[in-house]
């Protein structure tokens, strides 16, 4: 009962992180599931990819809830959208794949160096030339690659990589998280379906495993991110942009650290 109630605490709050900062909440997830199954005594080799998997899979649901909130407020650019789906789909699959092969001090290692580059990215706040687009087909063909890869590898919806180059696209602000939050949908979606698959293939997970998604801490993180990522939406249209930045910045900041203390 007690880890059921700590899902739904932590769904509740990626949920409202998710609308507020088109992040999917997976850079919450991912650490706090790594404790979670670790005080479960869950399978210390699989450990990070279950919590990867299960990332994944409950952000399915959060991206659902938080693109609709903002496509009513009109921040979601579709065009953006359709143009890097095809390359997230590419990368994401192939990067759960690379997941599945690697170790897991490997992976955390990553992870931690990913969220300080892109804290201190946002931090700095380097403004983008205003003659600066968004790239064409194949460009954009790229970028979603490379998102999408790297979002399998650390289990996030994508909006840590996204909403910057979109920012330094000249995208609004606002904008960008709002598109980010419809990118994060088929991330998500590829990347659970990539960890769901190398994970039928490894034997002595948990019960209540699908693959490498645990699916009790998937029920419980998906109900209520659902129901709170209208929440954070409001939130993102009513607070000043610089606070917004820098809330994201910093969050990633201590996600890293704590992560970072935990692995010696």
């Amino acid at each position: 009962m007690t880890f059921w109630l700590l899902y739904l605490a932590l769904g509740a709050f990626a949920g409202v992180l998710a609308g507020l900062l088109g992040v999917g909440g997976g850079v919450v997830i991912v650490p706090v599931l790594i404790y979670l199954f670790t005080a479960q005594q869950m399978p210390a080799p699989f450990s990070l990819h279950l919590a990867l998997g299960t990332s994944l899979a409950s952000i399915i649901f959060t991206s659902i809830s938080s693109l609709r909130a903002h496509h009513r407020k009109g921040a979601v650019d579709w065009q953006v959208f359709r143009r890097a789906t095809p390359g997230i789909l590419v990368g994401t699959l192939l990067g759960s794949w690379v997941a599945a092969q690697l170790s897991t001090r490997f992976l955390k290692g990553f992870f931690i160096v990913f969220l300080y580059y892109i804290a201190f990215q946002l931090l700095l706040d380097v403004k983008p030339k205003p003659s600066r687009q968004l790239p064409g087909a194949g460009g954009m063909f790229g970028v979603g690659s490379f998102i999408g890869g790297v979002s399998s590898l650390v289990g996030i919806g994508g909006g840590s990589m996204s909403v910057p180059f979109l920012v330094w696209c000249n995208v609004s602000f606002r904008n960008a998280i709002g598109t980010s939050a419809a990118i994060g949908f088929p991330i998500a979606l590829a990347g659970a379906a990539g960890y769901v698959a190398n994970g039928l293939l490894v034997g002595a997970l948990p019960a209540y495993s699908f693959g490498f998604v645990y699916l009790p801490a998937l029920v419980g993180i998906a109900v209520m991110s659902m129901l709170t990522a209208p929440w954070g939406v409001r939130l993102t249209h009513s607070l000043p942009v610089p606070q917004l930045k820098k809330a994201f910045a910093f969050l990633l900041i201590a996600t890293g650290t704590k992560m970072l203390a935990g692995m010696w």
